[in-house]
Parts: C-alpha cells; structure tokens; sequence
C-alpha cells in the first residue's frame, strides 16, 4: 500500500512541515530521523522509499545539506538512481511476463530437391560403378536469416517419408522414412540413394515439428471455429470466444455451458461445464496434414541440373528471446555495483562521523564549562543503564537532595506502608490464636 504524506515547503533545502509531524533537531544535535528528498512538483515522498533496505544508508542528513548547499547534486542523483532501479524492475517484470507466452514468427523455409544420375560403367573394378544407380537430396534453408548460428534443417520436421514407385521397388524396398528421436542428430539434408536407370516417380511427405504441437480440428469443429491447424491453447480461446459471442454462457451457473444446436452436434450433449471441453476436445484434434510433394527422378542427362525449389512457411523463435532471457539472467554488473554502493555507505558513514566531530567542536568552543557539565551528565547516564544502578548516588549523597518537596510526602507514604504492614500481621496472629 502506497502511502504519501503532503508536504507544505518553499524550497528543497527547507525543513518540512508535515502531517505527521516529524521532530526537527536543534542546532548541533544530530536528528533521530532521516529526511527524503520529495518530488519538487507533487511536493509528496512515499513511504516505500522509506522501507528500501539500502535506500535510508545512503542518504545524507539534513544538516550536512544545509552546511554544504553543494551535496544537493548527490540527493538528486539519489532520486534519479531510484527512478531507474524501478523502471528497470518494471521492465524486467514485463519480459518475464514476455517469456512465459509462445514468441514465434512467421519465416520463410526455401526447400530444394534435385538429383543426379550415375550410368554403369562396363569396365569398373567395384560393384557400385558395375550397376546405374540415381541420388536424390533434399536439403534447404530459411530465408533471410538474420541470426549468426544456422538452424539445421532437419530441425523443422517431426518425420520425413520418401515413397518410390511400389512396382519399381516392391513393396518391402519402396520407403524411406526419417522419424525424430530424443537423441536424434541435426542434418542440413537427406540423402537417398538407389539403382535404376529408370525415371521414378516419388512422393515426399513431410511433417512439420510444430513447437507448441498443433492439432488439425474436426470438419465440423473447423467450420464452427474458422480454424483447420493451430494449437490446443488457441483452439480453447477460440471456442471461449464463440461462447461469449453466441452467449451460451448459463446466466445462472456460470460454470456451465448451454449448447446451441452445431455445439450440441459436435460435442453430442446440450449441456457441459467448461472444464470438460479440454477432455471432449481430445476426441476432434487429429495430427496435422502433412507437407505432400510430389516429384520425378529423371535419369535424362539434360534434367541434371535441374532443381525443384518450393518455399514452405514455418514459424521460428523470435530472435530477441534469446536476448531477453540473457539479459534476465545475467549477473554481470551486479558484484560492481554491490561495490560502489557499499563505498557510497563507507563514504557516508565517514561524512556523519566528520558532522558529529564538528559538532562536539563547534559547541565546545561556544561554551567549554557548560558542555563539560552536558556531556558528564549524559556519560553518567549512560553509565547508570550499562551497570544497571538504580538512583542518582551523586544527587543522594547531599543534603539538599532530601529537603526537597517531594521528601514530605514520601516519609508519610513510608509509614503509611508501615503501619499496614503491622496491622495485618497483628491480624493474622489473632486468627491462629483463635482457631
């Protein structure tokens, strides 16, 4: 809770007037509190400032601003340095809150397919040379990547099947199937290499590893919805939305949902709680639709060089997430200013001390005898509560101290006290007497 009190001052450098009140202290007395600079146009300081656990240690005392006008410069600085810690602190708060939702963009990935045709050559020492054989690559890359380190390009796909023509290969020799594993190795392409010296129809399937996965909705949930592929955190917001907009919401239960007629066909009841849709969502989310190219492996010497480019959009980090995270996680700056900030201390603490110097002078040489006879007095108190020693011996010890009012009273009180004392003695021994 934020709590301001208003201030009624001329200028920075006055003492305040305030509501509460705060004690001023006299000329040459060091102050019991600690005064903050205030907003030079709310004319208002908060009490958090107050409860900062370095902020009071690092301030000057009021009457060290008055004595050098000068040390001003530092307050203000003071006042700047803690409007920056808390904007920073702001900011970092926000790019956590940043972090936790999925940051992607829309890319480009360029995809590249080509092959090469080797012909039998009679006259070759090896089995490989003797036989025609083609090879097919299927490699790409995102355009205009800006970022240093070059994602591998197998690390856009879930799986990738090749599938040959079944009457040239069989039906045991005819796939080629890539799938992930957790301890799959990044590739920048695949290669297949086969015999013939034949052109072969081939159709490529690819399965885009969707990060958060993506699901591909029901006919009739992507109708509803105007959705076909997106994740199950979109797909719940979205069907949220179709029940505000058609205010299927029960107006007296609000945990449940009234179906209307293409919500009771989809979901097969007129009426569920909202916490069941993520189960009953579970039965209309199928895997994506996976990327079909369909191509021919020519083995005609002309279609060599040849290469079949299709771009395919994909959806990349964002490359300030990375920045983000090291600038949340990074320590760097923290040992040197922990530093300065304990020298700032060092050096005020030096400044407070070198103020009580001047003071135990500056009132010395005003008076000698009487601030002597002050500082005896407060040492002699000081003493009493270190030892523990009840009374004044040194006031005790004359005359005076016993011809004062108060004497009087107090030798009364003393046999008053007495003389009950007597009374319920004599009374207890005349009850034991009796009994």
């Amino acid at each position: 809770m934020s709590r301001s009190f208003l201030l009624d001052t001329q200028s920075w450098g006055e003492v305040p007037i305030c509501t509460p009140k705060v004690a001023c202290p006299e000329p040459g007395q060091l102050p019991s509190t600690l005064f903050v600079p205030w907003d030079r146009v709310t004319r208002t300081f908060h009490l958090q400032d107050w409860l900062s656990p370095w902020f009071p240690v690092l301030l000057l005392l009021f009457q060290i601003r008055e004595l050098v006008p000068e040390s001003q410069a530092y307050m203000d600085l003071l006042a700047f340095e803690r409007k920056l810690d808390q904007t920073i602190m702001r900011k970092r708060v926000d790019i956590q809150e940043a972090l936790k939702r999925p940051m992607k963009q829309k890319r480009k990935l360029r995809l590249y397919i080509s092959n090469t045709f080797n012909p039998a050559k009679p006259d070759a020492e090896d089995s490989d040379g003797s036989i025609a054989s083609w090879e097919l690559r299927v490699e790409g890359k995102l355009l205009d990547d800006p970022s240093k380190q070059k994602r591998k390009f197998s690390s856009f796909f879930k799986s990738l099947v090749i599938e040959l023509d079944k009457d040239l290969y069989g039906p045991d020799n005819h796939l080629v199937e890539w799938h992930r594993t957790p301890t799959t190795q990044e590739t920048d392409g695949f290669q297949v290499k086969r015999p013939g010296d034949l052109s072969v129809r081939c159709t490529l399937l690819l399965m885009l590893d969707y990060q958060p996965p993506q699901f591909k909705l029901d006919p009739r949930l992507a109708r509803l919805l105007g959705l076909h592929t997106q994740s199950r955190s979109a797909i719940v917001q979205a069907l949220w939305q179709y029940v505000k907009t058609n205010r299927l919401q029960d107006s007296h239960d609000k945990e449940y949902i009234n179906g209307d007629k293409y919500f009771q066909q989809i979901f097969d009841c007129p009426r569920l709680k909202f916490s069941e849709i993520p189960q009953r969502l579970t039965a209309l989310l199928l895997p994506p639709d996976p990327i079909v190219i369909n191509h021919v492996i020519s083995v005609d010497p002309s279609d060599q060089k040849k290469t079949a480019c299709y771009d395919i959009d994909v959806e990349v980090e964002e490359p300030l997430k990375g920045q983000m995270s090291s600038f949340l996680l990074s320590t760097a700056n923290q040992q040197e200013i922990s530093a300065l900030d304990s020298k700032i201390h060092e050096t005020i603490e030096s400044i407070n001390q070198l103020k009580i110097q001047r003071d135990f002078m500056l009132s010395f040489s005003r008076d000698p005898k009487g601030y002597i006879q002050d500082l005896l007095r407060s040492q002699s108190r000081d003493l009493k509560v270190m030892t523990d020693v009840a009374g004044n011996p040194e006031e005790e010890r004359r005359a005076e101290f016993y011809h004062q009012p108060w004497s009087q009273e107090a030798v009364s009180r003393y046999f008053y006290c007495k003389i009950q004392q007597r009374r319920q003695e004599l009374e207890q021994s005349l009850v034991v007497r009796n009994t």
